[in-house]
C-alpha cells in the first residue's frame, strides 16, 4: 500500500511541475544544427527530450519517402529541395504560419521560403539558416570590383578565377540585368539568356587564371597573391581577411546568390506542438547566435547580430548591409531540364579556345 502511495505521489508531482513531456521530439537534421547546449536549455524550458538524427538532403529524402513521412517531427531541408518532393510524395505537411514568432524573422527570407516551398495553395517551410557566394576580392589589387561583370574585366587579366557550375551562369545572368529563375519554366527562354551568357565568358576566357573546384586551392591562389576577383563562398572570404584585412567576401551589387535551410514538418509527424516550440526557440534571437557563433552560417533571426561574437559580427555587417541580405537571390527548386541546358552550356565554355 505504501508502494502504492509513493509512486501516485511521484506520478503526481511529476505532472504538476512540468517534467518531462512522454512525447519526445524527432528531428532529422544537418550536423551542427542543433548545438548541444541548445538541446540542454530547450528541454530545460519545456520538459520536451529531443532525439536527434544526423542526416543530409537526399537521405532525408529517402527516409521520409519510406515512412510516408511518419518517424520523425522535424526535418531541416533546404529550401530547393522541398516543393518537387513535396508534390510528388506528399511527405511533409503544410506550415502553420500563426504558430510561428514571425516578428523575429527577417521578413524577405521568410517570403522567399514561403514561395520556393508552396504546392497549390500552402507552403511547407521556415527560413532557419543560411550562407552565399558572391566575390572574394582583394581589394588593394582590385578596388573596383563590384558586380560579377568583374569576372569577365580585362582590367583583372590572368587574376580572376570561378568555378565552372551553374552558379557562375546564374550570377552571370543577374549581373546582365536579368533574372533567370523568371525563366526557368520556360525552357527556351532560359537557353537563349544562357547561350548570351556563354558567349560573354568565352570572349573573357583568356582573362582567367583558371577555373577552381577546390575551395582550399582557391583560397591559396588569393592568399598568395595569384588571384585578385574570384567568385566564391562568404565563409572563405571571411577566413581571408582574417589573415589579411585587404582580402574580403563582397556581396555582388547585382545580389549574392544564397541558399536557406529550413524547417518543415514531417507528414505524420507526432509532436507538432513542440516541433512549432523549437522553431521558435531556435529563431530567437540569443539562440540563434549561439548556432551562428559555433557553425558561422548566418540565421533568419531578426536580432541575432546583438548577440554574435565581436568577429563573426563584423564579419556579417561588413559584407552585408541590410538592403543586400534583402537582394539576395534565394535558390528556387531547379528542373532537370533546366540543368540539362546548363550542363550543355558549361560543356561548350569549358571546350572553347
Amino acid at each position: 500500500m505504501k508502494k502504492l502511495i509513493a509512486a501516485a505521489t511521484i506520478a503526481f508531482l511529476g505532472l504538476t511541475t512540468g517534467a518531462q513531456s512522454s512525447e519526445p521530439l524527432k528531428i532529422l537534421t544537418w550536423k551542427g544544427y542543433a548545438p548541444q547546449q541548445l538541446v540542454d536549455k530547450f528541454e530545460e524550458e519545456t520538459g520536451i527530450m529531443v532525439e536527434l538524427t544526423y542526416t543530409n538532403n537526399e537521405e532525408m529524402i529517402a527516409k521520409l519517402r519510406a515512412t510516408r513521412g511518419a518517424g520523425f517531427d522535424l526535418a531541416q531541408p533546404s529550401q530547393d529541395r522541398i516543393s518537387s518532393v513535396q508534390a510528388e510524395y506528399k511527405i511533409y505537411q503544410p506550415m502553420d504560419y500563426a504558430k510561428i514568432n514571425s516578428d523575429q524573422i527577417v521578413a524577405s527570407m521568410l517570403e522567399a521560403v514561403k514561395k520556393n516551398t508552396k504546392v497549390g495553395e500552402d507552403s511547407y517551410g521556415v527560413p532557419f539558416c543560411y550562407g552565399t557566394s558572391g566575390l572574394i576580392v582583394n581589394t588593394k589589387l582590385a578596388p573596383e570590383a563590384k558586380d560579377y561583370t568583374a569576372l569577365l574585366d580585362k582590367a583583372y587579366d590572368g587574376r580572376i578565377s570561378y568555378r565552372l557550375k551553374r552558379p557562375t551562369l546564374i550570377a552571370m545572368a543577374f549581373a546582365k540585368g536579368d533574372d533567370p529563375f523568371a525563366k526557368y519554366d520556360d525552357p527556351k527562354a532560359y537557353k537563349e539568356l544562357m547561350d548570351s551568357i556563354a558567349a560573354q565568358m568565352i570572349e573573357a576566357k583568356p582573362y582567367v587564371k583558371n577555373y577552381w573546384s577546390n575551395g582550399d586551392a582557391l583560397l591559396e591562389m588569393v592568399r598568395s597573391g595569384e588571384v585578385s576577383v574570384a567568385m566564391g563562398w562568404d565563409n572563405g572570404g571571411w577566413k581571408l581577411h582574417a589573415e589579411n584585412q585587404d582580402i574580403d567576401f563582397v556581396a555582388p551589387k547585382s545580389g549574392a546568390l544564397g541558399w536557406i535551410d529550413t524547417f518543415a514538418i514531417p507528414a505524420k509527424a507526432k509532436n507538432i506542438d513542440g516541433a512549432y516550440q523549437w522553431i521558435n526557440f531556435m529563431l530567437r534571437p540569443e539562440n540563434a547566435a549561439v548556432f551562428t557563433n559555433s557553425e558561422k552560417y548566418a540565421t533568419a533571426s531578426k536580432g541575432a547580430a546583438e548577440f554574435l561574437d565581436a568577429e563573426v559580427r563584423d564579419n556579417i555587417s561588413r559584407s552585408f548591409t541590410a538592403a543586400d541580405i534583402d537582394n539576395i537571390k534565394w535558390y528556387p527548386p531547379v528542373s532537370a531540364k533546366i540543368e540539362q541546358i546548363e550542363g550543355k552550356i558549361l560543356d561548350t565554355v569549358k571546350a572553347a579556345k
